[in-house]
């Protein structure tokens, strides 16, 4: 049968072990409630149970806070994207669909002001709203085909407009871009038939140019034979018809050149005459 009094030790010690099991337990639990990791490119806003929101960010690393009293609410301040779609009118009634990429990021000295009035889906709630009020508002003094030839001009307007409406709500906006641009369907229309007149007025031109230098052509190859021909009577009347013989010998030459190199039969007339349309007494 054991000791009573080493049994009595024995329980004693068990109670100690508990207790401090217990003790390093409850501060265990206590020092991890006590501490909170900020990552890379995030910062903590604290909220405190007696005074609110703090005025300050806490920056990146491992914090102390008091437990049930502050809480910390981690936000991204990193540079994210955003793309919005638009429809509006331009000056001349016309309807365009135009989509915008937006980088933004909050502004961090200004980050407890955004978690009190706009909450931690900051992103959500202004940049829709804003980026249709300044699109609607920048292409109503455009008209439609100045959206196209100063589309740089349209874009930085759009941006100047939009960072400044931005920095209103604390929202820093790294890049503003026009990645789409579209037209309603009878602007399209209009366009088309446009570039249609314009082609079919190139060809009427070019249709106008060719028959001027053909009129030229006819007119010039008229005055070189009317020339040719003064200049055959002139010098018949001159030195009678040897101009005209050795014409008829360069032809006939010409004429038997060609039938040598056929393999067509030829009949020829019985005069002799190679020049069957010329009469050989003349």
């Amino acid at each position: 049968m054991a000791n009573p009094e080493t049994a009595a030790v024995a329980i004693n010690v068990l109670n100690k072990v508990i207790r401090y099991a217990v003790g390093l337990g409850v501060g265990a639990s206590i020092l991890q409630t006590s501490l909170y990791n900020v990552d890379g490119g995030e910062r903590a806003i604290i909220f405190d149970r007696f005074r609110g929101v703090l005025d300050e960010p806490v920056g990146e690393g491992t914090h102390f806070r008091v437990p049930w009293v502050q809480q910390p609410n981690i936000m991204d301040i990193r540079t994210r994207p955003r793309s919005i779609s638009s429809v509006t009118g331009t000056k001349d009634l016309q309807m365009v669909n135009m989509s915008l990429r937006i980088l933004s990021k909050p502004d961090e000295p200004r980050l407890p002001h955004i978690f009190k009035t706009l909450g931690m889906d900051w992103e959500e709630r202004v940049l829709p709203s804003i980026g249709n009020e300044v699109v609607k508002a920048v292409v109503a003094q455009y008209n439609a085909e100045q959206l196209i030839t100063q589309r740089e001009r349209v874009s930085r307007s759009v941006r100047e407009s939009l960072m400044a409406r931005a920095a209103d709500f604390g929202i820093v906006l790294d890049d503003v871009a026009i990645t789409h641009l579209s037209f309603g369907t009878e602007f399209t229309r209009a366009v088309e038939a446009k570039q249609v007149a314009e082609q079919d007025a190139e060809r009427a031109k070019f249709v106008v140019m060719k028959a001027e230098q053909e009129r030229n052509a006819a007119i010039i190859k008229a005055e070189g034979e009317s020339e040719a021909a003064k200049l055959i009577s002139d010098a018949t009347k001159q030195f009678g018809y040897g101009l005209i013989e050795l014409r008829k010998i360069e032809a006939a030459k010409d004429v038997a050149e060609t039938m040598s190199k056929s393999r067509n039969v030829v009949y020829l007339p019985n005069t002799g005459n190679m020049l069957m349309q010329v009469n050989p007494n003349q």
